[in-house]
């Protein structure tokens, strides 16, 4: 059984240990080592995670399957409209059972009635979660660079859904 719900300060350190199992599986063949390091360090130190949920007001989920936390993901408006999927990650021993579209439709559901009516991504070029993305109905709107500091970046598409009241009615 699939359980999701809001995450909270106490929550974080599971976050922090689900993004340092999944992080190597998904981009070790994307980035270099010291960028993966470097990468978890800066987003998913507990510091930065605290700051996110705190004081970014970034709403975070977490994810249970039996009773095991095996996802997160968070997301806030950026702009009026307009929600931002920071994170959504799923571990690699329970991908492919729906998950990832479950946690998508529950974040749509929670912000159907607060008149948004787009929910924005970036993704790594090379990563192949931009696949399901578009079948969920994301569309690529741009691509990004990120300047992440030490002379890494972060080399993205801007994937955009557009939701609606049906979105909710479908689900």
């Amino acid at each position: 059984m699939i359980n999701i719900g809001y995450a909270t300060v106490d929550d974080l350190i599971t976050i922090e240990r689900l993004a340092r199992e999944i992080w190597p599986v998904t981009y070790g063949e994307i980035l270099s080592p010291e960028q993966l390091a470097y990468m978890l360090n800066l987003i998913y130190s507990n510091a930065s995670l605290r700051n996110q949920l705190l004081e970014l007001k970034h709403i975070f989920l977490m994810v249970e399957s039996g009773g095991k936390p095996v996802g997160f993901a968070s997301y806030s408006t950026i702009e009026p409209g307009v929600s931002k999927l920071h994170k959504i990650y799923v571990h690699q021993d329970t991908q492919g059972q729906g998950i990832g579209k479950k946690l998508i439709d529950y974040i749509i559901e929670q912000l159907n009635p607060q008149a948004i009516h787009a929910l924005r991504l970036n993704v790594n070029r090379y990563n192949k979660a931009r696949f399901f993305y578009e079948k969920l109905g994301f569309t690529i709107i741009k691509e990004e660079d990120i300047d992440i500091g030490n002379g890494y970046f972060m080399i993205d598409y801007v994937m955009e859904k557009k939701i609606s009241k049906s979105d909710n009615q479908q689900m």
